[in-house]
C-alpha cells in the first residue's frame, strides 16, 4: 500500500525536475543551442523591439543592455553559454553567460553582468562581464531563463555557481528612462521569446 502511495509522488517529482531543466525553445519550437545566435524579443507586441547596446551616460562607454524602442527592430543577436560546457542545449533554470554577437568601440566584452546598485537603488544589466570561470569573482555574470506562465519565458538573475556566496536574485525587467528602455532587476518581469538570428523575417 505504501508503495502505491509513494509512486505518484515520485512520478510528480520526476515530472517537475524534467520541467525545470527542459530545453528552452525558439519561435520555431526548436531547442536553443549554445553558441548559436538568437534575437531576444518581447513576448507582447507593442512593447518595444529586441535588445541592443547603449551608453547610460554622456560617455560613449561603458555600454548597458537596452531594448529597441521600435517593435520592428530585432536588435542585436545574442549567444548563450551554459555553465556546463558539455550541455548541447540551453536549459531552463541553469546558469548561463549571455553576450551580444557584435563588435563595439568600447574596450570591454559584450558579456552581460549585473551592475552595482545606483543611487536610485536600481541595478541594471550592463556589459563587460567574463565568460566562464564560475565562482565568487564572476557571480554577477550569470543569468537564467525561467518559465513565465505555462509556456513562455523570462530572464532572471539568481546565480547558483557559488553555493556559499550571498547573491542578488530577481527578475530582469525594463525601465524607461531618458527616452530609452533599460534592462535591470525589477518586480515586473520582461516576458520574452527567442528567434533564430538566421531567419530574416520576424515571426
Amino acid at each position: 500500500m505504501e508503495l502505491l502511495i509513494l509512486l505518484p509522488i515520485f512520478l510528480y517529482a520526476l515530472s517537475a525536475e524534467a520541467t525545470i531543466f527542459a530545453s528552452v525553445r525558439d519561435t520555431d519550437r526548436r531547442s536553443l543551442r549554445p553558441g548559436h545566435e538568437y534575437y531576444v524579443l518581447p513576448l507582447i507586441r507593442g512593447h518595444g523591439g529586441g535588445l541592443s547596446l547603449a551608453a547610460r551616460s554622456n560617455d560613449t562607454c561603458p555600454l548597458a543592455v537596452a531594448q529597441e524602442s521600435s517593435e520592428v527592430s530585432d536588435g542585436l543577436p545574442l549567444t548563450f553559454s551554459p555553465v556546463n560546457p558539455k550541455d548541447k542545449y540551453v536549459k531552463m533554470s541553469t546558469d548561463l553567460n549571455v553576450w551580444f554577437a557584435a563588435e563595439t568601440i568600447c574596450v570591454q566584452s559584450t558579456v552581460w553582468r549585473l551592475g552595482d546598485a545606483e543611487a536610485t537603488g536600481r541595478r541594471y544589466v550592463v556589459t563587460g562581464g567574463l565568460k566562464g570561470d564560475p565562482g565568487l569573482a564572476t557571480v554577477s555574470n550569470w543569468f537564467k531563463i525561467e518559465r513565465y506562465g505555462e509556456s513562455d519565458y523570462k530572464l532572471v538573475h539568481c546565480p547558483s555557481v557559488c553555493r556559499f556566496c550571498k547573491v542578488v536574485c530577481g527578475d530582469v525587467g525594463v525601465f524607461v528612462e531618458g527616452g530609452k528602455r533599460w534592462l535591470g532587476l525589477s518586480d515586473e518581469p520582461f516576458p520574452v521569446m527567442f528567434k533564430n538570428a538566421a531567419h530574416p523575417v520576424r515571426l
